[in-house]
Formats: C-alpha cells, sequence, structure tokens
C-alpha cells in the first residue's frame, strides 16, 4: 500500500539530508543547519528521526494487508531481515568508497546501517508481535530501559552508550582519540536501541494513518512532544545519544507533519511535492554520497565552490550563504535526477 503523502515526507526528508550533509564550507554554517553540539535539538536533528518513523510507517503498510490476511510469517520474516541486511551492506560499502576516495578512515557504522538494523528488527516486531499492546509495551520498555542505562551520565565519554562503542567499536567508530583510546559513535550500538523505538512509533503511526485515523494520529503527536519536552527536564533531547525524550520530541514533530501532509495531500488533493525523490529515496542518498567522493577524489570539489560560490557571494551575502548555495544546488541536482528517474518510471528497490 503506498500514500503519495508518505512518499511525499521521506523525500522531503531525504533532500533536507542532503542540504545538512553537504555544507561547502564547514567552517561556515548557519544555526539551522547544523547539529546540536551535544545536548538540544536544532532544526537538523528532526531530519533522520523523521525519517525512521517514516521507515516505521512504511513498514505498516507494507505488511498491514499480509497481517490482516493471516499470511505466513516466515517469508515475510525472510523478506524483512534480507532488505535490512542489503541496507546495511550499502552504508558499509558507501563507507569504504569514502575511506578510498577521500581518505577518511574506516567507519563501520552509520545512517544506513542502523537504518538497516533498525528495519529488520521492526519488521520482526510486526510481523511477531501484530498487537498494538505488545508495540507499545515494547516501546515503553525500550525508552524506559534506556533511560535507566543512561542514568550514570550523559556526558561525552562518560555515558554508557560511548563506553561500549569505545570498547567493542574502538577505531572503527566515527570519532576516536588514539591518544586516550575513547570512542564516539552517534549512530552507536546501544543509541541504536532507541531508534528502534522510534520506528516502532512510526508503525503506530503508520497504523492510524492506514485507518484513516488522522486525527489520534496528529492528537498522539501533540502528546508526544509534551511529554518528551516534559522528560527532557530529567533526559535531555540529545540526538547523539537518541535520548528517550528524544525519541518522543522528534517524533511528536514528525506525526504531525505526517498527519498535515496526509490532509493536504491525500485529502484536499494538493501536489505531492517530494514523492519522485520519496520513492528512490536510498538511491537518491546513495547516490549523493558517491557524488560527494568523485568531487573529491577528482580535485574538483574545492575549486568549485571557491570560483562557483564562494568567490562570487560570500563578499556580497556572507560565507554561510555561500556554503548554503553549494548545498542547495548539490541537492537540486539530485532532486532533478530523481525527478526525472520518477517520470521514466525507474526505482531503484534495495
Amino acid at each position: 500500500m503506498r500514500i503519495n503523502s508518505i512518499d511525499a515526507v521521506r523525500g522531503l526528508t531525504v533532500a533536507a539530508m542532503l542540504l545538512v550533509n553537504d555544507a561547502g564550507d564547514w567552517s561556515h554554517i548557519y544555526p539551522w543547519l547544523e547539529h546540536a553540539h551535544w545536548h538540544g535539538c536544532t532544526p537538523a536533528d528532526f531530519i533522520f528521526p523523521v525519517f525512521m518513523l517514516i521507515v516505521g510507517v512504511s513498514l505498516q503498510l507494507a505488511l498491514g494487508k499480509q497481517l490482516d490476511a493471516d499470511a505466513p510469517a516466515a517469508p515475510m520474516a525472510r523478506a524483512v531481515m534480507l532488505r535490512g541486511a542489503r541496507i546495511v551492506l550499502l552504508g558499509v560499502a558507501l563507507n569504504v568508497v569514502s575511506m578510498l576516495a577521500m581518505g577518511a578512515h574506516f567507519r563501520l557504522l552509520g545512517v544506513l546501517q542502523r537504518t538497516g538494523i533498525c528495519f529488520a528488527a521492526a519488521g520482526l516486531i510486526a510481523i511477531y508481535l501484530p498487537n498494538a499492546r505488545a508495540q507499545w509495551a515494547a516501546l515503553a520498555t525500550i525508552l524506559l530501559g534506556y533511560w535507566a542505562l543512561l542514568s550514570g551520565s550523559v556526558e561525552p565519554d562518560l555515558n554508557l552508550a560511548d563506553r561500549i562503542d569505545t570498547a567493542v567499536l574502538g577505531a572503527l567508530s566515527y570519532q576516536y582519540d588514539a591518544a586516550t583510546g575513547l570512542a564516539h559513535e552517534p549512530e552507536g550500538i546501544l543509541s541504536t536501541l532507541p531508534s528502534l523505538g522510534t520506528v516502532i512509533l512510526g508503525m503506530r503511526a503508520g497504523d492510524w494513518l492506514r485507518k484513516g485515523r488522522t486525527g489520534t494520529l496528529a492528537l498522539a503527536g501533540v502528546v508526544a512532544m509534551l511529554v518528551g519536552g516534559v522528560w527532557s527536564l530529567a533526559l535531555p533531547l540529545n540526538k547523539q545519544l537518541w535520548t528517550s525524550s528524544f525519541v518522543l520530541w522528534t517524533g511528536g514533530l514528525g506525526m504531525l507533519a505526517i498527519a498535515l501532509a496526509h490532509r493536504l495531500i491525500d485529502v484536499q488533493g494538493w501536489p505531492p511535492l517530494g514523492r519522485a525523490m520519496g520513492v528512490n529515496a536510498i538511491t537518491a542518498y546513495a547516490g549523493s554520497w558517491l557524488a560527494a567522493c568523485a568531487l573529491a577524489y577528482g580535485g574538483v570539489m574545492g575549486p568549485l565552490y571557491e570560483h562557483v560560490f564562494r568567490a562570487p557571494l560570500a563578499p556580497v551575502f556572507g560565507p554561510e550563504f555561500a556554503s548554503m548555495a553549494f548545498a542547495a544546488s548539490f541537492t537540486a541536482v539530485f532532486w532533478l535526477a530523481m525527478a526525472y528517474a520518477y517520470k521514466r518510471g525507474w526505482r531503484v528497490t534495495i
């Protein structure tokens, strides 16, 4: 089951990812395009959680009809496990390309790896725990359990998530200090657990959407944001740790966005802006990664930014504008490429 509004929200989310990930000059970025350094939640911090929420919605839409018809569980489970594995392997492959093309150290985990792991785990929950109460119970257990695990500290290097990533991943983490042996991985091992919570929340949102209960979806979004906001007084909003309060705060906004998009696009007939990007979301993400690596490897990135963006734009509009203009242009290239693919009926399924 495909819903235009979900494809549109997914596409806009991926476009926002590209905009945030491809700054022309990382020393000059508008604050709203930067992630919070540690505690807090900037507009950029909503992007990945909303994408993960959409993963859960899409899972529910894809599996819901089969589950209603009592389809055999084993083939469905095999399908979600295989697709999750393919997404993880694609993420690893992109990190290998980055290492070879840009000289970056090899990082084992990342955005696609987390997406694939949570897709597979949530798919199994949808298949073997289809009852709504069971899924709410699983979500509550994850959020409360993770809060308990972080009760010792939520500060850098001292929190349990960082300590586990240091011990298990070490130099394979996003950040690694050889002198101290300390590591930090924003898509790390323990913090993937509450990310699964975001996907489960998305599955419940998808179930409401399937049943036409958009009022309930919007109300749940408001309640989630309120609970997340209050919870943040005890457990700060933190994307890098993906704290339980962060799950509800960002998930609540995502549910409100989905409810609004459904009303405007599916009910009132507004054009599904972003749908072309949404039906080939992972292709757009992976393609942008490979393009950035190719530009860097060919020595084109620096001169391109300097002569086309920084030199003419920075003196007039400021260096932050020039940096954003590069990111916006880069995003626009893939927006147009995905629009062309959609028009031709091309869809790449991972």
